[in-house]
């Protein structure tokens, strides 16, 4: 029963967290007139806050304290912080810059960069139409390559740095809340310098833009910690094939807002080379459900012991 709890709460967690990160796409060209490094920045910094906060409310800095005296869970958070850094660079310049459509595609794909990094890493084997998938996901990468006239650089960055996150997320048995506070403030004091070299140039926008400015730059800390919080609640308590199916969320709200209110472009190429792509995450899907089933089955037909 405290299996099919944690499972349930995981699966929730990452549904509210996906979904918060659909949303995106309408929020950050909010931050402008502020760059792309400037935002990270602040993300960074106010999002540091935000969990010192919530850690004292809740009492829990003792388990800081037990992560720091952990060197080898610092280090593989220190990774997930350089990479989640990078990820939401690549994310910001995509979304401002008019490439939400593109930046879509990349958490499209990133389920089956999830499953490469598990043969990787993991030394999984994959089956027959998991191969498969990736196989179609490649000639999809390769359509879109002649469409864009170039590779799709935004997506493949966005896909390889989160999917490489969730990987060092699982690595650590971490909490959620103390986990993001050491993993933040590994590079909280970075993202402040160049917060600081900004404002002494008198290119930061903090202040300068109104108050209002000010405050969505403070709210980029909440609307940052929330969702990265569920979504390590949902990989600790869920498999990482199960938050990559779950991820789906992302991109189909991304994309809608790229095209319906964005107004981007979806000429015929580009339409051929995301149909690629949601034909190798049928496929992809298909075999988890189909795995998933059979394991249930398998698990049901083991006899309980009886009592003595």
């Amino acid at each position: 029963m405290l299996a099919v709890h944690e499972r349930r709460t995981g699966i929730t967690a990452g549904l509210a967290a996906y979904a918060v990160w659909g949303v995106f796409p309408l929020y950050f060209p909010l931050l402008e007139p502020a760059g792309g490094v400037e935002i990270v920045a602040h993300r960074v910094v106010w999002s540091l806050a935000f969990v010192a906060l919530l850690l004292t409310v809740l009492r829990r800095w003792t388990q800081v304290l037990a992560v720091l005296r952990d060197r080898r869970s610092v280090l593989v958070l220190g990774v997930a912080a350089v990479l989640i850094a990078a990820n939401w660079l690549v994310f910001v310049y995509g979304v401002n810059s008019g490439h939400v459509v593109e930046t879509s595609l990349g958490y499209f794909i990133n389920p089956l960069v999830s499953v490469l990094l598990g043969v990787v890493f993991f030394a999984e084997r994959l089956r027959r139409l998991q191969w498969a998938a990736v196989g179609i996901a490649a000639v999809a990468v390769v359509v879109l390559t002649l469409d864009y006239g170039r590779p799709p650089w935004i997506a493949l960055a966005l896909a390889a740095t989160f999917g490489t996150y969730g990987l060092m997320k699982k690595l650590v048995r971490v909490e959620a809340a103390p986990g993001l506070f050491v993993e933040t403030a590994l590079v909280a004091v970075p993202a402040a310098v160049v917060i600081g070299v900004l404002q002494a140039d008198g290119h930061g926008s903090f202040g300068a833009a109104g108050g209002g400015h000010a405050l969505l730059l403070v709210s980029s800390g909440i609307a940052t910690a929330v969702p990265l919080l569920l979504f390590a609640v949902a990989t600790r308590r869920i498999p990482l094939s199960s938050v990559g199916l779950l991820q789906y969320v992302t991109p189909l709200m991304q994309l809608s807002i790229g095209v319906f209110v964005d107004g981007e472009s979806m000429p015929p190429a580009r339409l051929v080379g995301f149909a690629i792509v949601w034909v190798a995450l049928a496929v992809f899907t298909v075999d988890s459900v189909r795995t998933a089933r059979a394991a249930g089955r398998r698990r049901a037909a083991v006899p309980v012991p009886a009592k003595a």
